[in-house]
């Protein structure tokens, strides 16, 4: 059974999308859906060859996801063949709802590499009602699990969704078996990036844990709660654009390096404090364990459903294997002396690569000017 050595999130150069949802936390930032779809820094093949199982010490968990619509992007197919191919681990997030694409991504897959994967199936109701397309999202949702592929549908809760609870229930076990998880929509346009909604939190956690979903429990439980314990992230896990080519420490950590560089090894270097108000993702970077000592659930947990009626699973059985491993299982914590360095450490470098990064970003508008 595959351990996981390293979490590796990847941003997808897409900045398009088929859907205009309300609450979409890209549609909050200016110029959101204004710069179309980019190509990636290397190859699709040389990215799989960088994060090769050799050079990255293990089987990692790839996760792609776009400023937009995912699978909109022409290589996407082409990067998860080639990471399948390497051993890896890999999940696309998507609106469920372009089925050339998303059959072509798995018809071109063998059925060891459909094993390997792990479709997020954004469940954006009202959007799929309004635009007449419930009965293809649920095609495909559903055609993806006859075919060995894991899947997970979730909702992001928003105010304008409460009227339809009763309806959206009876849909979801009508042709899901299973109800939808729930995750936690965020208000970037906070400073301390809040729950986006207009109740309280404890109104909102009241509404929304009637779905019985354990990532809705888990994801509120952490939510705009400052972590202060030593966070691997940065080693155990990193933050990677396919549209530069840098990787970081974690949304909001230090630049390592870059993955055009590819005969360089790989910069693994935790991140130790967080810089973030809080960890808005740690459903998967808490839960996969890179605070190895906080007591959360495993990621399986988090998305896997037991189906009514009909038996079986949403994750297949490699994935939910997987999804049940921890990364302290493969990576050795650090003593109590190396930590500190690693405290002290950041403590200096974290300003002055902030700086460093400025500069750079700054330099590079001021070449493509």
């Amino acid at each position: 059974m595959d351990k996981i050595k390293r979490f590796i999130t990847c941003h997808v150069p897409v900045y398009a999308c088929n859907f205009r949802c309300s609450y979409c936390y890209v549609g909050q930032h200016p110029n959101a859906y204004k710069n179309g779809i980019r190509k990636f820094c290397i190859s699709p093949c040389e990215i799989a060859e960088f994060f090769s199982i050799e050079r990255a010490g293990g089987v990692c968990y790839f996760n792609l996801c776009a400023a937009g619509e995912t699978f909109l992007h022409p290589e996407i197919e082409d990067i998860v063949g080639a990471l399948t191919e390497k051993g890896h681990y890999v999940d696309v997030i998507t609106n469920g709802v372009l089925t050339d694409k998303i059959r072509s991504l798995v018809n071109n897959l063998t059925i060891n590499q459909r094993k390997h994967l792990f479709l997020k199936f954004s469940f954006h109701y009202l959007e799929l009602k309004t635009k007449g397309l419930l009965d293809t999202y649920v095609s495909n949702v559903n055609w993806c699990r006859d075919n060995n592929v894991s899947v997970s549908v979730e909702i992001t809760p928003h105010d304008e969704l409460i009227d339809y609870f009763d309806e959206i229930k009876t849909f979801s076990l009508q042709n899901f078996n299973a109800l939808p998880h729930i995750t936690v929509a965020r208000n970037e346009n906070t400073r301390e990036i809040k729950i986006l909604s207009n109740k309280t939190n404890y109104e909102y956690y009241k509404i929304w844990r009637d779905f019985d979903s354990q990532l809705f429990n888990f994801k509120f439980s952490i939510f705009n709660q400052k972590r202060r314990e030593f966070c691997y992230a940065g080693d155990w896990s990193l933050y990677v654009s396919l549209l530069t080519g840098d990787y970081y420490q974690c949304y909001g950590g230090n630049l390592l390096g870059n993955i055009k560089r590819i005969n360089k090894p790989i910069n693994f270097c935790a991140i130790g404090h967080c810089k973030q108000p809080h960890c808005w993702n740690g459903h998967a970077f808490l839960s996969l364990g890179t605070i190895p000592n906080l007591n959360t659930p495993t990621y399986r947990d988090l998305r896997d459903r037991r189906l009514k009626n009909c038996g079986g699973n949403w994750l297949e059985a490699e994935v939910a294997d997987f999804f049940d491993s921890k990364l302290v299982e493969s990576n050795r914590e650090f003593p109590f002396f190396k930590k500190n360095l690693y405290l002290i450490w950041d403590f200096v470098c974290f300003p002055i690569n902030r700086v460093y990064c400025k500069i750079k970003k700054l330099f590079n508008k001021n070449i493509h000017i």
